[in-house]
């Protein structure tokens, strides 16, 4: 070597060399059965985490994948926090519960869906933009990552909104075990460029330069706050995971040859100063080895709650409101009385106002804090995950619930999943609102009732409106009380309807005393039957009580919950001491849905008052555009009070 970069650069080849002697210690505590699961090693590839951690700021985040012990330890040198985070210890950064690819430490996070971190880092720069930190966001992914949509999706809306994130693409020729000449066409700089933002190109065999080149990619993003993309081409010298490695050695060779940590073993072999280094080195490993290999195993950080005993029943007055004027009217209040509340969706700014003018007029007044966003509900979602993970209180409307499939994996595999993954550090305070239900004549795309694959997630809450409670306090209650990431589903054939306190002849309107109470039209006389409906059925079954009292001389006692998970059939026992008869009614599809969940709860917790259970819910097929063939297809009045 011409230069001594020993000399030169000794804290940064210290932090190289500590990345890779951890990283094939790690594979040797796997050999010996120490660690969980998989390891994914970034042997070949160290210098670029450091090109980026030496130019960070405090106040930026960083987010990277599968891929991220270089990252973290460049980072942040936490080498029994790693150590101890993948051997499932306690003194892990995340006590044991994330493992190797799911890593925590300040403003540095890991997660193992490939590009699914894109759009959360957008959102995590937009939260630098709006609270003025002049801090950046950097997301670290893989070549492989790009043939992921919401990667795009992510791009569009930082270039669209303006916000410092720097892209850090780790281009090492495989996604897996595949070559990239299978998976990639095209240029991947000009990926970016297509939408408009600055790209550089770097190597880690030249690693000087790119510690220069991605000092000024950073500095570039932090002066003028856009987006920037930084290639980075690099090789892996180890398997994807572990020892799954199938390319030829004559392939992977020549990069072993011409990596510069290996030059560097060879050039400074008998160099006093790298001895003594890596003996330095070696000794802080040994040292986090055996401090993790102590300690105990981490554990889930929570009790066995009691079981939840009957509630109180008390009246809660509200004024009689258009549904769609309380949800504003919330929503306004809420943008009103904290800097921290966001609104954002498709189409929602005015004079449109949303699909169901929820937000009319909002934009308007709160210009900075409710805005359009292009139609890309994934992307949508991950925005909102990094908002709430930077402190903000992001508001998402998603224009059909049938559209939230598309947000499946954001809410999923990284909204329900941060905060115990993470060590119980991180916060997810996300509101997700759609409207859900048919009888509109939308046709099988925009009518289904979907929210059973999105109950039962660690970590969540699902709450849905009725006519019976008042949109506005449950959204109150809500931005009081939010915590973590919440689905709110907004029965469409609601919106135009009044929301009132007002019971009709021969009940009383009563409410369990919880924060998100069910609603309960309670008969004045003993009843026949347990009536719960869910979510949009409210008004149908309503109806139905009625009928059957009218023309059968059936007597109900209807139960309309507010929060549809977790729900606890508690709120029922009173009632089912009674009528021991219970009837479920849904708008979706029955099989392995809430109603099933309700009568199991029933039939697990209240055997010995022998209930008799039924269900309503919607016919085993798509659901038709064509009216008369949709009130076939879909549950109402008469089928309710047919079942009863």
């Amino acid at each position: 070597m011409a230069v001594d970069v020993l000399q030169q650069f000794p804290h940064l080849i210290e932090q190289a060399l500590t990345i890779r002697l951890t990283e094939e210690r790690l594979l040797e505590l796997f050999s010996e059965g120490k660690l969980f699961g998989t390891v994914h090693t970034c042997i070949g590839q160290e210098f670029v985490g450091l090109a980026v951690a030496r130019s960070l700021q405090p106040q930026d985040t960083v987010f990277s994948n599968h891929r991220c012990h270089g990252h973290f330890l460049s980072y942040c040198d936490d080498l029994l926090g790693l150590i101890g985070e993948i051997m499932g210890k306690s003194v892990g950064v995340c006590g044991g519960r994330g493992g190797s690819q799911h890593l925590h430490h300040d403003r540095f996070y890991s997660n193992g869906i490939l590009g699914g971190t894109a759009p959360i880092s957008v959102g995590m720069a937009f939260a630098h933009q709006i609270k003025q930190t002049d801090g950046i966001a950097v997301v670290f992914i893989g070549d492989g990552a790009l043939g992921e949509g919401v990667v795009y999706e992510s791009m569009n809306i930082a270039q669209k909104w303006s916000v410092p994130i720097l892209y850090v693409v780790e281009n090492n020729g495989y996604a897996q075990s595949t070559n990239q000449q299978q998976t990639l066409a095209g240029d991947i700089c000009l990926r970016a460029e297509a939408f408009g933002i600055d790209s550089a190109h770097s190597d880690t065999w030249d690693w000087q330069k790119l510690m220069e080149e991605m000092a000024n990619s950073v500095n570039e993003v932090r002066t003028s706050g856009r987006p920037r993309f930084h290639r980075v081409d690099t090789y892996r010298l180890m398997a994807h995971s572990k020892g799954d490695d199938n390319r030829p050695d004559d392939e992977v060779e020549p990069y072993r040859q011409r990596d510069p940590i290996n030059q560097m073993l060879e050039h400074y072999a008998d160099d006093p100063r790298w001895v003594e280094m890596i003996d330095r080195i070696r000794a802080r490993i040994d040292e986090a080895v055996a401090r993790a290999d102590a300690a105990p195993f981490g554990d889930l950080g929570r009790s066995i709650a009691p079981a939840a005993s009957a509630p109180r029943w008390v009246e809660r007055p509200f004024e009689r409101e258009r549904v769609v004027a309380s949800i504003q009217r919330a929503l306004r209040e809420a943008l009103e009385s904290r800097d921290d509340v966001v609104v954002f969706g498709e189409d929602i700014e005015s004079p449109y106002g949303g699909a169901f003018k929820c937000t009319q007029g909002l934009s308007a007044e709160f210009p900075e804090r409710v805005r359009n966003t292009p139609i890309s509900e994934a992307g949508i979602a991950g925005v909102a995950n990094g908002m709430a993970m930077s402190g903000l209180v992001p508001v998402v409307e998603i224009m059909f619930g049938d559209f939230l499939t598309l947000v499946a994996d954001q809410w999923i595999n990284h909204a329900a999943k941060f905060h115990f993954m993470f060590g119980g550090k991180v916060d997810m305070p996300l509101i997700i609102r759609t409207p859900m239900g048919g009888k509109r004549g939308y046709g099988a795309t925009h009518s289904q009732s979907i929210e059973k694959h999105f109950v039962g997630l660690p970590d969540t809450q699902v709450l849905c409106l009725n006519h019976r409670h008042s949109p506005a306090a449950l959204y109150r209650d809500l931005f009081e009380t939010i915590d973590r990431p919440t689905l709110v589903i907004e029965n469409k054939t609601l919106y135009g309807h009044f929301a009132s306190d007002k019971p009709p002849d021969g009940f009383r309107l009563v409410f369990s005393d919880e924060t998100f109470p069910t609603a309960r039209l309670q008969p004045t006389v003993p009843a026949d039957l347990t009536l719960v409906a869910i979510a949009g059925m409210s008004m149908d079954c309503e109806q139905a009580v009625l009928k059957l009292f009218a023309e059968h001389e059936v007597v109900v006692d209807l139960f309309m919950p507010t929060r549809l998970y977790p729900f606890d059939v508690a709120v029922l026992a009173e009632s089912l001491g009674q009528t021991r008869r219970l009837l479920v009614a849904e708008e979706g599809l029955g099989f392995a849905a809430l109603g099933a969940e309700i009568l199991a709860q029933v039939s697990e917790h209240h055997s010995g008052l022998g209930v008799r259970g039924a269900r309503v819910s919607a016919a085993p097929n798509a659901i038709p555009a064509s009216r008369p063939l949709e009130e076939q297809c879909l549950p109402g009045v008469d089928d309710i009070v047919a079942r009863a």
